[in-house]
């Protein structure tokens, strides 16, 4: 007999909100995480909060509209469990606080603002797990809009994570904190002098588009040697080439060029080759926890994500 159950979740990020909605089914003690609707809406919160501190209104506008949409489709979806996260871009906006309340008031959906750690260990519980070779060592790296979380897993147990206000908006804004990027860069050193690892597996948007145009397969290892090539080929181009010579999306065109250069400056710093894309991020572990917190017997059983969308 299979067991399922429709979970929706919600990423309010500094760059995009993004809601994804996935079936999970237990059939014969493997739990399989079928993804059945994704939505992203490039926002950019970043643009306001790095330069001025806040959300202005239109943002919070455009962000209610959003978030009224997501709950109707969720509704039409039949979802069951339903979790919304914010991250960067709200932590640090003075009206933060007030924002999410006019969420709550205009769409009903409570939006929890969560730790730069927290992102970090959710986007853990997306399935990443299984890439990890019991006896290696390993850099997570996730950069988003407005941070770049890092940590470092060992026997496929965290040992180490930090948090940087290191974004592509954030850097395309000009608001990157005096020393930071110096900060990641010897924070890194260490971490590879202590942990050794060997594989970078990479984490958002970005390195998802720079995957695909590479050809490569989800999870098939990418060399930083190729990784710097498309970084140079990319940048040499104007913003409006991209587009319209490799197919990207306005919203996509300008922020992979600071998302590629942490990528690269993360492998040189800390002497990795290696990079596995899995193409799993915060709303794939907001699914997984909540899926597991309502069905704790789900957490020992082996775990597979299929596309549907």
């Amino acid at each position: 007999m299979i067991e399922k159950r429709s979970v929706g979740a919600i990423d309010i990020g500094s760059n995009a909100v993004r809601m994804l909605i996935a079936d999970v089914e237990d059939y014969t003690g493997t739990v399989t995480y079928k993804k059945t609707a994704f939505l992203r809406v490039p926002i950019r919160l970043g643009e306001d909060v790095f330069v001025r501190g806040r959300i202005g209104e239109e943002k919070q506008r455009r962000l209610c509209e959003a978030m009224q949409g997501f709950v109707h489709v969720m509704n039409a979806y039949g979802v069951e469990l339903r979790r919304a996260c914010a991250t960067s871009a709200m932590r640090e906006a003075a009206n933060g606080p007030q924002t999410v309340r006019m969420i709550r008031e205009c769409s009903d959906v409570r939006v929890e603002i969560i730790s730069g750690q927290e992102e970090a260990d959710l986007i853990f519980s997306g399935g990443m797990r299984s890439l990890m070779d019991p006896a290696g060592s390993y850099l997570l790296v996730d950069v988003g809009g407005g941070s770049t979380e890092v940590t470092v897993y060992a026997g496929r147990r965290r040992v180490d994570s930090r948090s940087f206000s290191l974004g592509t908006v954030r850097m395309l804004s000009g608001a990157v904190p005096d020393g930071e990027c110096d900060r990641f860069r010897e924070w890194l050193r260490q971490a590879a002098f202590d942990y050794a690892p060997t594989t970078i597996i990479g984490s958002g948007g970005n390195i998802n588009k720079a995957q695909k145009l590479m050809g490569r397969k989800e999870k098939e290892a990418i060399s930083l040697g190729d990784l710097k090539s498309l970084y140079g080929r990319i940048k040499s181009l104007s913003y409006e080439d991209r587009i319209h010579k490799m197919g990207m999306n306005t919203y996509r065109a300008d922020v992979i060029v600071p998302a590629l250069k942490i990528f690269l400056t993360a492998a040189k710093s800390s002497r990795v080759e290696r990079f596995v894309v899995p193409k799993l991020g915060l709303v794939d572990g907001i699914v997984h926890r909540l899926y597991r917190e309502a069905v704790p017997a789900a957490a020992d059983e082996p775990e597979r994500t299929e596309e549907e969308i």
